[in-house]
């Protein structure tokens, strides 16, 4: 990673401190001629004249008048190649990478190659499952914390030290600091004990609302017992005073017939 970084470093100063170079004819003051049958580029305009004198005294004059103009051509500086790397096999885990930056008067290329260490676990847990170490090939997938999330998500926990199963689980809930995946774990362990905390508050919110509800009823009903109490209440006094009256007035006709009799 250290390497990596000193290689992104020196690239992106090269190609800071890069200029482009151009290359313009259009404003080339050099004096050009053509003599003898040589040839040679004229920038700008220019002018010929031919002059044919005839023996005959006739003389025929021609101009030509030529304006040329080159506008802005560039003109690349050389280019600096990236070394090539290659694994030069499909069974050597590693990668090859190389950049290059060039500028006016200096060109630099560097390259190296990177171990993929995600490559190198997978092969070794084929090996040791070719060699029937099952269990030794899955602990190596399980030092990728995808892996051992994933083991954990499908209810197959990552060995631990010889334990399997519900065993290792423990292990590895007693044990947190040691998973491969244990910031994401903290991340997932602090949103569920959020979420959970979100719920209980929830709960306790509708239980309060039952049990005031309830408590509403319950008085509602004390009430209406009271109010048939009551009614009762008033009934039967109401029937004593009947039966008292009814006993008074039978106990007065019968003191009347006694008296009659008399």
């Amino acid at each position: 990673m250290k390497d990596t970084l000193v290689l992104a470093f020196v690239l992106s100063f090269l190609v800071i401190i890069s200029l482009p170079v151009w290359g313009d004819s259009t404003n080339d003051t050099n004096s050009q001629t053509n003599s003898s049958g040589s040839n040679t580029q004229i920038t700008g305009g220019y002018t010929s004249t031919t002059t044919n004198t005839y023996s005959g005294g006739q003389t025929n004059t021609t101009t030509s008048t030529t304006s040329s103009t080159t506008n802005g051509a560039d003109v690349p500086v050389n280019s600096a190649n990236a070394p090539s790397y290659s694994a030069m096999s499909q069974d050597v885990c590693s990668m090859g990478i190389s950049g290059s930056v060039s500028t006016l008067g200096f060109g630099a290329s560097m390259g190296k190659h990177y171990r993929d260490l995600n490559c190198e676990r997978i092969k070794l847990s084929k090996v040791l499952f070719d060699y029937g170490m099952k269990i030794a090939a899955v602990s190596i997938l399980c030092q990728d914390p995808r892996v051992h999330a994933a083991m954990q998500s499908a209810g197959t926990p990552c060995p631990w030290n010889g334990k399997i199963g519900p065993d290792a689980q423990a292990m590895w809930d007693k044990y947190p600091e040691l998973r491969p995946d244990y910031e994401d774990y903290l991340i997932k362990a602090e949103a569920i004990a959020r979420i959970d905390e979100e719920i209980a508050v929830e709960k306790a919110r509708l239980e309060a609302i039952r049990i005031e509800k309830e408590k509403k009823e319950l008085a509602k009903k004390l009430e209406e017992e009271k109010k048939k109490l009551e009614t009762l209440k008033a009934q039967e006094e109401l029937n004593n005073i009947v039966d008292s009256v009814i006993e008074t007035d039978l106990e007065t006709k019968e003191q009347r017939i006694i008296n009659v009799h008399k």
